[in-house]
């Protein structure tokens, strides 16, 4: 993803120098003697703290503020080669060039971590080289100060000092910049948004996001045309501000959430919205307020019909939304999926933002882009591919659920590990008890796991248009799950997670049947699912099913090609794949030894 600077904005000033010019190269300076490590900080059990980002967001400020506020010592990493060269920056890439700069600019920021724990700031190409980010990895704790382009442009004007500012307009420069840059930033251990707050507001939000067990995770969503993050952590609703003010295109959002989580969750999105975003943002008034407006639907699956899809788009446009209205949907699945359908089609697209509230949203449908609703056909018929511009997982909203909720959830991220991460489900078979016993730090690494597996399936195949395995294999188990709600007409008596789970159980039978997998591992998942109090068997469901009807749900099935089923099936834990050669026989014979009649 790294490419060299110059390839996103020509500038004379880093243009190799001619051959009259060229002395000796930058990599023979004494910069490993010249850059003194700083003292050690007090505490000797600390690490280094290492700002990141681009020109302009305060890397150096913010910096000297933090030193003061912990006790440590401050090192600007752009000051010291300065000092060790013996010239500036500029004069460093007009004679050397980029690539010779970058090289000793490793060696520097390497011997300055080397001297004890310190507040460091970098240049803002210094975490784009992979040795130097590897060296911030292995030594320190590294944080971006993400800054909106407005205020990094203002930030800049007139700075004749930088080196790629040189050749051409800082507004277009520094957003080919951001298109560069900010996949990499966000490999970031700690992601801060900075834009208008004063540098002792930015400091404290540092030092906020340092505290042990409070840093947010940060996992990364790229798509070919489209890319955005999925922010993991606790109380993120009362940050959602300062947290969403980057990608919000105006000031402007509407909520859509359900009767239960409004009551539970939405007036700390609220104060969130409302009094965490101030200063300057694409184009709008400084210190204007962000405008809200909230639609309740009811809850359940049962909101996920024609007729509440046309309600909440018929007040979308009374509401007098424009194409730079954000929607925010507040929920679980059923809440995302309605939202960013109602996005997805009003004004033939309006910005999206995910905020899930349920452990089953958090790992799994909020990620990917799939909107919908469900038709009398079946569910998820009628839909679109809709990506949200940020994915906000508060983990504090995990405290309100039934452990029957938090079970349905689980189901994907052990979804997730039998498709194709074996070390995942070996971590879920050690840590599943704690994710369902409400240990916040194994709930967030679950999701943080999940949604890392996730986001790599989407990136490869982001529309499901590969014609085997690709993004289809995440529906191992919903062929089966999908008939089984579907037969139960969405009343509620099954979750979307519990058929899940009875779906793996399925699949992996049929997996054995068919000769693909060992029995062996059919049992290792019914043993850990049984041992968590998951549903594993269509008798678990207490009602009575016919396997000629369960079949005729999954002909309605999306995943139907040439009037065929196609089913994901398993070679092992961790081995997922796509097969269309499943019989009718097969799959009948299945069921009625799971107890449904013909």
């Amino acid at each position: 993803m790294s490419r060299p600077i110059d390839s996103a904005a020509s500038d004379p000033a880093t243009d190799p120098p001619a051959a009259d010019e060229r002395e000796t190269p930058f990599l023979s300076l004494d910069l490993l003697t010249g850059a003194q490590a700083a003292p050690a900080a007090p505490d000797p059990g600390a690490r280094s703290i290492v700002l990141v980002g681009l020109m302009g967001a305060g890397k150096t400020t913010i910096g000297r503020r933090l030193a003061a506020r912990l006790g440590m010592p401050f090192v600007d990493a752009d000051v010291e080669i300065e000092r060790a060269a013996g010239c500036s920056i500029a004069d460093l890439f007009r004679r050397y060039g980029e690539a010779e700069f970058r090289k000793g600019e490793h060696r520097v920021i390497r011997r300055i971590l080397d001297g004890g724990p310190l507040i460091l700031a970098t240049g803002g190409g210094a975490f784009m080289d992979p040795a130097t980010r590897a060296v911030i990895r292995d030594r320190g704790v590294s944080v971006w100060l993400r800054c909106p382009l407005p205020v990094l442009v203002r930030r800049v004007q007139g700075r004749t000092h930088r080196p790629l500012l040189n050749g051409g307009n800082p507004r277009d420069i520094l957003a080919a910049l951001i298109d560069i840059r900010h996949p990499i930033y966000a490999e970031a251990d700690i992601t801060v948004d900075c834009g208008e707050e004063s540098v002792e507001q930015s400091a404290a939000a540092v030092i906020t996001a340092l505290t042990p067990g409070k840093p947010p995770h940060i996992v990364p969503v790229r798509l070919d045309r489209w890319q955005y993050d999925v922010t993991i952590g606790t109380d993120l609703l009362r940050h959602a501000g300062r947290l969403l003010a980057p990608v919000l295109p105006q000031r402007r959002v509407v909520i859509v959430t359900d009767e239960t989580v409004a009551a539970l969750h939405l007036p700390r999105l609220l104060e969130g919205l409302t009094g965490g975003l101030t200063g300057d943002l694409a184009g709008d008034p400084a210190e204007s307020p962000i405008r809200t407006d909230v639609i309740v639907i009811g809850a359940g699956e049962a909101s996920k019909t024609l007729a509440e899809y046309e309600r909440v788009t018929n007040r979308l446009l009374e509401l007098g939304v424009e194409r730079g209205t954000t929607v925010i949907a507040l929920g679980g699945g059923v809440v995302g999926d309605l939202a960013g359908f109602a996005a997805a089609t009003t004004l033939r697209g309006l910005p999206f933002v995910q905020i899930p509230t349920t452990l089953l949203s958090q790992v799994d449908s909020s990620v990917g882009g799939k909107t919908g609703i469900n038709t009398p056909f079946g569910k998820n018929l009628l839909g679109a591919f809709h990506q949200p511009i940020a994915v906000l997982a508060d983990t504090a909203t995990l405290s309100s659920l039934p452990v029957r909720e938090l079970r349905a959830g689980y189901a994907e991220i052990v979804k997730a590990g039998l498709i194709g991460d074996a070390a995942l489900f070996e971590w879920c078979e050690a840590n599943g008890q704690a994710v369902l016993a409400g240990d916040a730090g194994a709930q967030a690494e679950a999701i943080r796991l999940a949604c890392l597996f996730k986001a790599r399936v989407v990136g490869d195949d982001e529309r499901e248009e590969k014609k085997s395995n690709g993004r289809a294999l995440l529906n191992l188990g919903h062929t089966f799950g999908h008939a089984l709600e579907a037969e139960l007409g969405y009343d509620g008596r099954l979750l979307h997670g519990e058929a899940v789970s009875i779906g793996l159980g399925l699949a992996f039978m049929t997996s054995v049947r068919m000769g693909f997998c060992h029995q062996t591992d059919l049992d290792r998942l019914m043993a850990h699912l049984q041992r968590l109090g998951m549903p594993t068997r269509i008798a678990d469901l207490n009602a009575s099913f016919s396997a000629d009807r369960l079949i005729a749900h999954m002909q309605h099935d999306k995943k139907m090609r040439d009037g065929r089923l196609s089913f994901v099936l398993a070679r092992g834990i961790g081995q997922a794949f796509t097969c269309r050669d499943v019989s009718r026989d097969t799959i009948h014979d299945i069921l009625l030894m799971e107890g449904c009649g013909d």
